[in-house]
C-alpha cells in the first residue's frame, strides 16, 4: 500500500527531514512505510520492517478482540510514555503519539502518523538538577559544620585556653625561683602557640569576619595573614564592590578564593598574586592571576580543590576557568550572575 503523505513541498520536507522527533507513518499491522532520519537515528528500525510493541503493550492484559499496540486501539489517548526496543535490543524512553491520517474505504485499511521523542536527554537534565541539588545541601551542611565548629574553637576551646593562659600568669607573679620561672614561661610560650593554632584552624574553618563584616573585609583579612607568612610574595586585591552578597554567595566565592590562594602558594612558586573581585554590568568577575612556574591544565589530573572551586561556581550558577602554561604563571576566571549573588534585603 502506496502511502498518503505527500512531502513534495519543500517547507515540510525541510521539517521532516530535520526536526528532532523521530516520524513514521506505519500501517494498523505497525508495518513502516516512511521514517524520518531522526526515527532512524533513533530506533534503528528499517522501512518495511514491523514497529515493536512498547514495554506497556508487551505485558499489558487485552481482551481477544483487542488491539495490543495502546495508541492504535485507543481513541482517548493522545500520548503516553514508555520504553520501546530499538534494533539491537536496547531500549529507549520515549514519548510516543499517534494519529490516523488515512483510511482506504475500499479496503479498509488504515495508516497512522507515529511521533516518537526520546526522553533520554530529559532524563539526564533531571538527573543533573537532583545532582546539583545534592551538591548543594552537601556544601550546605559541610559549611554550618564548619561554622559550629569554628565556634566551639573560639568561643570554647579558645576561652579555656585564654583562662589557662591567665591562671599561669598569676601563678608565675608568686614564684620566686629563677629554675621554675624559666619552665613556666616555657610552658607559656607553648600555650600560646597552641592559642595561636586554635585560632588559626578556627579562621580556616569559618572566618567570623565572613559573616560579620562580609567577603571584601574577609579576603581583606586573609590576605593580610597570607602576607605575614609569605613575605616575599606580593599581594593585591581589587575591587568595585561597596556592598554586602548573599550568604550563599560570600561563602562560595570566599572558599574560591582561599583554595585558589592556597594552590598558588602551594605549587606555583610565585613571586606576585595578583586578586581582582569586581561588579561589570549584569555579572561578578574574579580574576586570580599568579606569575608563578604554572603547568598544562590538560596534562594535569583534576584534584579535588579545582573539582570543588567549580562545584561552588556551579551553586551560583556561574562559569569557572583556569588557563595555564609552563612557566607562564596560572589566570583564575570566575563569573556568576549578579541576580544570583545580590544582597536580599528583609
Amino acid at each position: 500500500m502506496e502511502t498518503s503523505i505527500d512531502l513534495k513541498d519543500s517547507y515540510l520536507r525541510q521539517i521532516y527531514e530535520h526536526i528532532q522527533d523521530g516520524i513514521l507513518v506505519m500501517d494498523d499491522q505497525r508495518f513502516i512505510h516512511m521514517m524520518n532520519p531522526a526515527a532512524r537515528r533513533l530506533t534503528g528500525w528499517k522501512i518495511g520492517e514491523r514497529v515493536p510493541h512498547c514495554s506497556f503493550c508487551q505485558s499489558r492484559e487485552v481482551k481477544e478482540d483487542e488491539e495490543r499496540c495502546y495508541l492504535i486501539g485507543s481513541q482517548t489517548v493522545p500520548y503516553f510514555l514508555s520504553n520501546m526496543p530499538t534494533y539491537h535490543g536496547d531500549k529507549i524512553h520515549v514519548e510516543m503519539s499517534t494519529a490516523l491520517i488515512y483510511k482506504d474505504q475500499e479496503t479498509g485499511q488504515s495508516q497512522y502518523l507515529l511521533v516518537l521523542r526520546d526522553q533520554s536527554l530529559k532524563q539526564k537534565e533531571e538527573e543533573a538538577r537532583i545532582s546539583k541539588f545534592i551538591i548543594k545541601k552537601l556544601i550546605e551542611a559541610q559549611e554550618n559544620e564548619h561554622k559550629r565548629l569554628a565556634q566551639e574553637l573560639h568561643d570554647g576551646v579558645g576561652q579555656s585556653l585564654y583562662t589557662v593562659s591567665v591562671a599561669l600568669q598569676a601563678i608565675e607573679a608568686h614564684v620566686h625561683e629563677q629554675k621554675l620561672n624559666n619552665y613556666l614561661s616555657e610552658v607559656r610560650i607553648e600555650l600560646e602557640k597552641v592559642m595561636n593554632d586554635v585560632k588559626s584552624y578556627s579562621y580556616q574553618l569559618r572566618p567570623q569576619s565572613l559573616d560579620q563584616l562580609g567577603l571584601v573585609p574577609t579576603v581583606h583579612s586573609l590576605i593580610t595573614t597570607l602576607q605575614m607568612k609569605l613575605p616575599f610574595t606580593a599581594f593585591t586585591f581589587e575591587t568595585n564592590l561597596e556592598y554586602r552578597l548573599n550568604a550563599s554567595a560570600e561563602i562560595n566565592l570566599y572558599r574560591v578564593i582561599q583554595e585558589a590562594l592556597h594552590n598558588s602558594m602551594k605549587y606555583s612558586h610565585a613571586s606576585e598574586i595578583k586578586i581582582r573581585l569586581y561588579r561589570e554590568k549584569e555579572d561578578i568577575h574574579l580574576v586570580i592571576k599568579d606569575n608563578g612556574v604554572g603547568f598544562y591544565p590538560h596534562q594535569q589530573r583534576e584534584g579535588l580543590g579545582l573539582k570543588h572551586m567549580k562545584e561552588r561556581m556551579d551553586q551560583l550558577n556561574g562559569t569557572f576557568e583556569i588557563q595555564s602554561a609552563s612557566g607562564e604563571g596560572t589566570l583564575i576566571f570566575a563569573s556568576v550572575p549578579f541576580k544570583e549573588v545580590e544582597h536580599l534585603h528583609d
